[in-house]
């Protein structure tokens, strides 16, 4: 069964919406688009100034090796160190097809 893993947050205080987007370009290319069993990942952004990331996952097992991974990339780093850490939420769901 593939995994749905949805992020959602606002952006850190000063954070330019122009360097949050350069840098979840490059988290997408150097490091999500290189982990096996990506499926999809998309970024949004809502209407309230809200901000949530989609990921499909090939299985429950690729998304948890992405996380482990994700710790040592500078990519990942830099890309939250723009996040307000205290509005970050992450849901993972099972697809049922």
């Amino acid at each position: 069964m593939a995994v749905i893993e949805v992020l959602t947050f606002r952006l850190a205080s000063g954070t330019e919406e122009a360097e949050f987007l350069s840098a979840d370009k490059r988290v997408q290319t150097e490091f999500f688009y290189l982990q096996p069993g990506l499926v999809r990942r998309t970024t949004a952004r809502g209407d309230d100034g809200g901000w949530l990331v989609v990921c499909m996952w090939g299985s429950k097992e690729n998304a948890d090796a992405a996380g482990e991974l994700s710790r040592g990339s500078s990519a990942v780093e830099g890309f939250l160190c723009l996040i307000d850490a205290s509005t970050m939420a992450t849901r993972r769901y099972t697809t049922l097809d």
